[in-house]
């Protein structure tokens, strides 16, 4: 690392060390670029390069992660939370978890009460899976071991949603793709929650052609983030929907294959297999 490579990483350090101290009072890009005696547009530049978002998203993302522990922790009204939060309203409460979430406040606090899964299991050439989706598209689709464990784990993400096991005519579009029908994947509909970073890296995993790998490094650069490699292997490994979100076409730029949530012997299975789908 350069010497000035070096004192931007110590600025950036101590910016969220400021943010993580003071975003309940939400101070503004002027505020935070005085604290480590940067021009408001060049600490902007900096920032968002270092940490793979700009520091008013990693604001948000601070808010919104301590208004979920407040809904989580105790019982509060949303206007008490949005107050502690240091956000002028409930309004702007509902904007940010929206934004951030894909869901409102209400619903993250009700643990998905309003939200109906239909959910069911399949064979693949890569072993079994789990597979949800909601009336907007598929949610959650995860390898398994043990039946019981897929189901917990779906459940544990919505604990209060109403499930119901159900193959539905959203999740048979899906799981055609198992069956080579590659002319399928237009149709198949993803209701996906998080951050506009993950989203981002996710969209960018899905115009990875069938048959193609690359590497971290070349993620962050095709979203304009190429200093935000770790970050994007962070958003890589909480990809909710194996398979039809192609993670395991991200290797290493070593050539080795990285970490895959599902176990590397399987994610080096699909790889082949794919590669043999582009010869057939």
């Amino acid at each position: 690392m350069s010497e000035s490579q070096s004192i931007n990483y110590q600025r950036i350090a101590e910016a969220i060390e400021y943010l993580q101290a003071n975003f309940k009072s939400q101070p503004s890009l002027d505020e935070i670029a005085e604290q480590v005696n940067l021009s408001p547009h060049h600490f902007q530049r900096i920032f968002s390069d270092w940490a793979g978002v700009s520091p008013k998203k990693f604001m948000q993302y601070l808010s919104v992660e301590y208004a979920k522990q407040l809904l989580q922790s105790r019982e509060v009204t949303l206007f008490e939370v949005a107050e502690e939060t240091g956000l002028s309203g409930t309004g702007r409460l509902h904007d940010l978890f929206v934004k951030i979430e894909g869901m409102t406040p209400g619903e993250f606090k009700n643990g998905g009460e309003n939200l109906i899964l239909n959910y069911s299991f399949a064979e693949t050439p890569f072993g079994e899976i789990i597979v949800a989706s909601t009336p907007k598209g598929i949610c959650h689709l995860a390898f398994y071991e043990d039946q019981n464990e897929g189901e917990a784990t779906m459940k544990a993400c919505f604990p209060n949603a109403g499930y119901h096991e159900l193959l539905d005519e959203i999740q048979q579009e899906a799981l055609f793709i198992f069956q080579h029908d590659w002319n399928k994947l237009n149709q198949i509909k993803l209701h996906l929650h998080g951050t506009p970073f993950q989203l981002k890296v996710w969209d960018a995993l899905l115009k990875i052609p069938l048959g193609k790998l690359k590497t971290y490094g070349s993620i962050a650069t095709e979203i304009e983030k190429p200093k935000a490699s770790r970050a994007i292997g962070t958003a890589i490994g909480s990809n909710p929907v194996a398979f039809l979100i192609p993670c395991h076409r991200v290797i290493q730029a070593s050539g080795k294959l990285g970490g895959y949530m599902w176990g590397n012997t399987r994610k080096s299975a699909i790889i082949g297999w794919e590669a043999a789908q582009i010869n057939i």
